[in-house]
This record gives structure tokens, sequence and C-alpha cells, in this order.
């Protein structure tokens, strides 16, 4: 009998790359639009807040206040857009244009469906930190020789960060969206959880200048993990305290994950 069913079902890599296949033929067909944001956003942010609030800011760990804030925004991109696409995305997908059904249709599992999602939203994230880090590029902001300027060997490692961590915040959105019935309950979780996040992770400013009371509670929240770790690789500061924060995002892409498809899984097949 398992015999037959595997004969069903093209091999696992195919499955997933069905899903991950649809979705960026969807995403092409509006390349433009899609891929245009990504690129100035950061920009606009740094113009805005680093260069502005920067002039009244000394150096932090001894970078201009501009390039620290630019180092936290190689990561906090594909945070966004995992969100975006595994909270809003899935949900329409699902509830209003009722994709997955066609796609259930075909020879593939829901639990392919879902890992696929995740897969999909960290390419997302992958593609949305390469294009922050070509823009510093651009703006001078990551330079081989130049010493105020960002390491670019090391720096180059930034769009796999963007990957892992899209791919946790992929896993996170999807477990928010098993709970939710209407599509404005997403406003609560960006607004008291991303949001948030986005100001207390090390971005904005260094995690130890928070209170004492509250650092520990940074140390739960997953984005501090991503952002220590790219600021250790463009400061080429590669400790075993790493290994701490390496080891989170295994540890809560693979539990948040498996808890998203059990029940993503049950409401699909509902």
């Amino acid at each position: 009998m398992t015999d037959n069913k595997q004969q069903l079902y093209p091999p696992l890599y195919k499955r997933l790359f069905s899903v991950w296949y649809r979705h960026a033929r969807v995403y092409r067909q509006h390349i433009f639009s899609n891929a245009f944001p990504p690129f100035f956003e950061p920009l606009i942010f740094l113009v805005g807040v680093g260069l502005g609030l920067g002039r009244y800011i000394e150096p932090i760990d001894g970078r201009p206040y501009v390039q620290f804030l630019a180092i936290g925004l190689l990561i906090t991109s594909s945070m966004w857009t995992a969100f975006f696409e595994c909270t809003f995305g899935t949900f329409i997908r699902m509830e209003f244009q009722k994709t997955y059904d066609g796609m259930l249709a075909a020879p593939i599992t829901a639990n392919n469906l879902i890992v696929g999602e995740m897969l999909w939203a960290g390419s997302k994230g992958f593609f949305f930190s390469f294009a922050v880090l070509f823009m510093l590029t651009l703006v001078s902001l990551v330079a081989p020789d130049t010493m105020p300027m960002l390491p670019m060997p090391n720096v180059l490692i930034a769009p796999l960060i963007g990957f892992a961590n899209a791919l946790m915040f992929g896993a996170m959105a999807l477990l928010i969206t098993s709970f939710v019935k209407t599509i404005n309950h997403f406003n609560f979780f960006m607004t008291g959880v991303i949001s948030p996040m986005f100001f207390f992770s090390g971005v904005v400013f260094p995690v130890r200048e928070l209170p004492r009371l509250i650092q520990p509670v940074a140390e739960f929240v997953p984005l501090t993990h991503s952002v220590r770790i790219i600021r250790c690789i463009c400061d080429n500061n590669l400790t075993c305290n790493l290994l701490w924060d390496v080891l989170y995002i295994i540890i809560f892409t693979t539990v948040i994950g498996t808890l998203a498809t059990k029940r993503l899984k049950k409401r699909l097949i509902k």
C-alpha cells in the first residue's frame, strides 16, 4: 500500500518546487511593482532616519549611526516580506482565491504545500536582503577597502541570513494565520508583535541600551538573533556566542513550523 502511494506522488523535491514555482510565476507577472519597493524603501528610511537623526547620534560600536542602521535593515527587509507573504498572502490564497483547493487536487500533500510556502517566503527574504545590499553598495555604504564602510566579503553572506530569517518568520506567520478567522485580525499581530520587534531587537539601537529588566525578554525575540548574527558577520567577529543564535533560529523554525503545519493541514483539509 505504501509503495502504491509513493508511486502516485512525484519525488519530494519536485512537489516542493511545484509550490515554489507557482508563486514565482505569479510574482513575475507583476515583477516591476513587486520588485521596485525593496530596492528603494530602505533608502527612504536611511535618508529620513539614518542621515537625519544620525547627525545627532554618536557612533555606535565604532560605526556612524547611518551604517549601524543599514546593517539592521539587511535583515528586517526579509522579516517584513515573510510576514506579509505568509499572513495576508496565505490567507487570501486560502480563503478568497481558493488557490490551495486547486493545488491540493494535484499530487502533492498539505504538508508539501505548507513547507513550499515557507520556502517561497525564504526565497523572497533572500531577494529582499540582496536588494538592500545592492542599494547600500550603490550609495557607498558597502565597500571593500574603506574602514568606515561595511566589509564586502563578509556582508555578502547577508542574503543567506535573510533567507534563514524569512524562513523563521514565515513559519511564525503561518502559525498566526492558522488561528485567524478574518483578515483584519492580522493588524493585531503587526501592531503588537512585528512593529515592536523592529524597534527593540537591536536594529535601531543596541539591545544593551534597553533597561536590564527588558534585556532578557529581547533574547526570546526571534529578530534579535538574526540581527546579532549579521552584525557579528559585518564586524568580522565570529565568536562562539553566535552558536546560541544559530541554534535559536533552527529550533524556533523547526518547532513553530511543525505547529503551523499541523494546524494549517487540518484547516486546509477541512
